[in-house]
Order: structure tokens, then sequence, then C-alpha cells
């Protein structure tokens, strides 16, 4: 471990190092349900070091391209556990690939460790916003910490049995609206890959494949000239025009869209001064479809009705690709392992006090369809649509995938909430990511000792894709948006 390292890792996280070591002593079976008993156990025994380095990574609410303490956090315990790592992949500094073993399959889980930003929150049942802007309202301080705890412990099921195969962890910076899973696939580095698996928090445990929405956006910026707003105003072109000239054909466009579609967006500049005419305005747009090649025509639509809004205007446009997504595609034959996992595993049993902050927190969450105690039981397996999107959508259509989610949040919390954090600041978070760490290690120990299942799934994801598919990334060329969030 060198110096520079060592400035990141909390002593909490160091001494559990001194404990554990680098290596683990239980022999493994390879009887399926002996070998998955001997993952969960290991699981368990590092427990509380997982749920100190979630915390540690919940209290730094790192955001999107920033999360370097959160990274590094992570990639110190892989390589402490024997992974070989690969730093700043993709040309993203936070970017890493940890891998174990060689030969097939290749079994790759994913890791998100991004905050949102204008979310602080302690964990308390009540709104209590801390001094920090951000804070893990989607919950990826587990993600992070259950994925690289689930591949730790087959590393070591691989090591002791001799099984043949690799296991990688993909550390997939900027999910939110920073698209860097993209950018990850587009260098290439899933193409060895036989099957990716991830997970989610949420308010329910559910192994069911989903479908998303394909997801492109952009930053449409307008150039005008300023000038004294009552003195000379026939001097001057008002860029904030642009946008509003802009969004108002956006808006009347949205009665000649697909209902499935969603655009979204906000003014991030609008001027400084009401007395001086804006010579800069800018418009931060989302556009959403269940399909790829339709978000991409309604893209388009948008595009023009902004170079429309500069013509009429008078004022000069450009725009920046943010970030573009693929819609998830579903894999029922992976979805059907996992979801027997889980069920095999059970649900988040609360002790008295996770019940009471259930309780407490509970009112502030609005009318909700699932109750209290669903925390136990899982959800019927079905494929689902979401209104979501995430670029796990791109990593679906080149390998077969499969995710779940598991109760970190008390139910009825809604993604994205201060409840989001609050919860997953407390032991219902960390209950619920060792149940996610236990199912994705589970499932991985059947795609190792059960070839069938990685030949089925990509027989599955071929059909679904179409035999001509090519993919070609909604984000272009560009490079990484580092500063995205500054």
């Amino acid at each position: 471990m060198t110096t520079q390292r060592a400035i990141y890792v909390w002593p909490t996280i160091l001494a559990a190092a001194v404990c554990v070591g680098t290596s683990n002593a239980t022999t493994f079976s390879t009887t399926p349900q002996e070998a998955k008993q001997e993952v969960s156990r290991a699981i368990e025994a590092r427990s509380q070091r997982y749920s100190e380095i979630a915390q540690q990574i919940w209290e730094l609410a790192e955001v999107g391209y920033q999360e370097e303490h959160s990274s590094q956090l992570l990639q110190w315990e892989l390589e402490e556990s024997g992974f070989s790592v690969q730093t700043g992949v993709a040309d993203i500094p936070t970017a890493f690939v940890a891998s174990y073993g060689s030969g097939s399959p290749v079994v790759g889980i994913l890791a998100e460790f991004d905050a949102l930003p204008g979310l602080s929150q302690a964990a308390v049942p009540e709104r209590q916003a801390l001094e920090s802007d951000a804070g893990h309202a989607c919950g990826h301080h587990l993600f992070g910490t259950a994925s690289t705890g689930a591949a730790i412990a087959v590393k070591d099921w691989l090591a002791s049995t001799g099984t043949s195969g690799t296991i990688r962890v993909y550390g997939t910076p900027a999910e939110e609206g920073g698209a860097g899973k993209v950018y990850i696939a587009r260098a290439g580095l899933f193409d060895d890959v036989d099957v990716a698996l991830h997970w989610h928090p949420a308010d329910r445990n559910d192994a069911s494949p989903g479908n998303s929405l394909a997801n492109k956006s952009a930053k449409f910026r307008f150039h005008g000239i300023a000038t004294h707003a009552a003195a000379a105003p026939e001097r001057g072109r008002s860029a904030l025009d642009g946008v509003e000239a802009m969004n108002h054909m956006v808006n009347l466009m949205r009665e000649h869209v697909p209902q499935e579609a969603r655009i979204h967006y906000v003014i991030t500049h609008g001027g400084r001064a009401p007395n001086v005419v804006p010579d800069f305005a800018e418009a931060y747009y989302y556009i959403r479809h269940p399909d790829v090649a339709t978000a991409k025509r309604l893209f388009e639509r948008v595009a023009q009705a902004a170079e429309g809004a500069a013509l009429g205007t008078g004022t000069r446009l450009e725009y920046e690709i943010i970030h573009g997504i693929y819609n998830l595609l579903p894999n029922e034959t992976l979805g059907r392992l996992m979801d027997t996992n889980l069920r095999r595993l059970g649900g988040v049993t609360y002790d008295h006090a996770e019940n009471e902050f259930a309780r407490m927190i509970r009112p502030t969450l609005g009318d909700t369809e699932i109750a209290l105690g669903s925390e136990a039981e899982i959800q019927p397996f079905a494929i689902k649509s979401g209104g979501g999107s995430t670029d796990v959508g791109d990593i679906s259509w080149l390998v077969p995938t499969a995710g779940l989610d598991t109760a970190t949040w008390v139910p009825g919390t809604s993604a994205h909430s201060w409840q989001a954090v609050a919860a997953g600041g407390t032991s219902i978070g960390t209950k619920g990511m060792l149940l996610a760490a236990e199912t994705l290690a589970w499932t991985a120990v059947d795609l190792f000792l059960d070839p069938t299942h990685v030949v089925m799934a990509r027989q599955e994801l071929e059909q679904r894709r179409g035999a001509d598919f090519v993919y070609e990334a909604l984000i272009g060329d560009r490079a990484p948006p580092l500063d995205y969030r500054k």
C-alpha cells in the first residue's frame, strides 16, 4: 500500500484489514448449495467491514466524476483481497476494472458510487440537511460496496476450489446523468465479458428483469448581444429569449410525440441582471423514450427547435451532448436465475430500532402502494417497465445482463429523496446491501458451475437485439464530461 493511497483510507478500514488480511483460509465446496452457503458466510464474516466502507462513502457523498475518495476505498479493498486493479480506464480518473482469475466464463459485477447534488440529509427520520450539498439519495454507497463484497467472496471461492473463470468488478462513476458506463463500453472493456450482474437500492426486494427509457441529453447554449435593457434595447439580442423560445416550441411539440416519451429541462443560466440584455443563456434537456431509435429522432426534433429559436431571436446556438444511454434490454434467463437465489435468501427483517425508524419516517412518504413489512417479502417475478433511465442499458445490449433491487429504504420511499438518504445511512440500508451482495455472489456461483446458463442468456440477448445489431454509442466521440457537476 502506497503512502498516497493510505491518505484516503479511514482508520476503521485499516484496522479491519489487519484482522482479515488478504486471503481467506476457508475451504470452499464445489457443490452448488454448499458453495453458496460458503460465500454467504464469507460475506457475513466481513459484514462489519462492508458496513464501515459504505458509511464512509455515504459521508463523502461525492458527485459524478468527482468520486476520488469513494473510488479509492473500493479499489483498495479489492487490491487487498487479491484483485488486479486497473485505474483511470476509459479516460475517467475514478473508473476502474478489478480482475481475478483466468479463462471463461468472465462474470462482471457493476459497482456505482456517485451521489446526487442538493440532497444532503442526516440519518434521521425527519428532514435535517447537513452542511454538505450532496447526498446518496440513490444509495450508490451501498451499490458499490455490495458489488465489491460479492466479488471478493466469489474470488475466494474460485481460488480455494481451483474453479476456472474470471470475476471482475467494474467501478463505474457518474451514473446520475454522466453516463460513465457508456464511455467504458465504448472503450471495449466489456468485449470479452460473458455475463454482467448489477443491483440497485430500493424500497422492495425484486429480481424481475425490467425495461427502462433510452435517454439523450444536451446543454443548449445561446449567445446574444449585451446592451442596456432600457437605454438601448434595440442594440441587444437576448440569449434568454432564445432559451425561452426554444422551451415554448418544445412544449408545443409535446402534443405531437409518442405518449411514452418524456422531455425535461431546466434553465441553468438565464442572465445576471434585469437591466442587462443577457448575452448568454443555457437550457439543459433530457429526451427519453423506451426505444433508443425513437429517442434519437425526438432529440433531433428538439435540436431543430433550438435552431429555429436561435434564428427567430437573432442569437447564435451551440449545443453539447452531455450523455446518451440505451434502454435496458431484459434477460429473462438470467432474471429467473437471480430471482430463484433471492427467494432462497429471503427478504430483510427489521429489529426494534429499525421498525421505530420506519414508523416515524413513514408519514413523510405520502401515498404509497407498498406496506410496511414488505421488506421481508420478495416481489412477484415479471418483466416490468420502468420510468427512469440508467447507463446499465448500454451494457445490456452488449452483454447478457441481470439485476435486482433490495430493500435498503423503508417501504414506500422514492429514490432521489431525502428519505432515501436517511435510511441508506442506517442499518436498514446495510441489511439490504448485504442481501444484495449474497444474491449477486450466489448467481455468480451458478454461472461458474453451470455454463449452460451463460449459453442460454447469450442466445436470448441475440434474439432480443436482432441479428443485425451494431452498437453505436449515443454520445458519439465526445470525451467524458468530467466537469458536468461543477
